[in-house]
């Protein structure tokens, strides 16, 4: 019990110095919410193309953040290959934002997986933190007018009939 005092003292000293020395993190002072205007964004994907939220206005846009290593994320893929496939020439566009993973591991998946949506990189996972996301897969249904209308959590069955009119009702 002699020693009492001074690891007392070490621990204090290091809790301070760990204030001083953890890195300042990015407050985000706003996240979306369903009725509120989708946040603007502007991100290159998989190919290099540059997808910017403000050149959207006019479709529905379905985006969906996912990730390589999520078991639920590889089911869900054919069914968003068919309902993107089911909404071809409306004004419509699905797509994928890749949520804390490596780019690099897309283009082994791609060959294994079908994957009709482009896959959008977001720097440090920015637009996860902008929309909030609690983990994947999760998805945004944002109208014409760029108004987020549907946030999903979780897996979803989208070739489904309640998914496709999900959608359609935004059209």
């Amino acid at each position: 019990m002699k020693y009492k005092g001074p690891v007392l003292l070490v621990l204090i000293a290091i809790g301070i110095a760990t204030m001083f020395f953890i890195p300042e993190q990015k407050k985000y002072e706003k996240i979306i919410a369903v009725g509120q205007p989708a946040p603007a964004f502007e991100y290159a994907d998989s190919t290099g193309k540059v997808w910017k939220m403000s050149e959207l206005k006019g479709k529905v846009v379905f985006i969906n953040f996912w990730a390589t290593w999520c078991t639920t994320c590889k089911a869900e893929m054919p069914q968003k290959a068919l309902i993107n496939k089911k909404m071809e020439g409306k004004p419509f566009q699905m797509l994928g934002i890749l949520f804390r993973d490596d780019p690099s591991n897309l283009p082994e998946y791609y060959r294994n997986n079908r994957v009709t949506a482009p896959a959008l990189i977001s720097p440090g996972n920015e637009a996860g933190k902008i929309f909030g996301i609690t983990g994947v897969p999760e998805t945004f249904i944002i109208d014409k007018d760029g108004i987020l209308r549907e946030r999903l959590i979780g897996p979803q069955v989208w070739d489904s009939e309640e998914s496709v009119a999900l959608i359609e009702k935004w059209l």
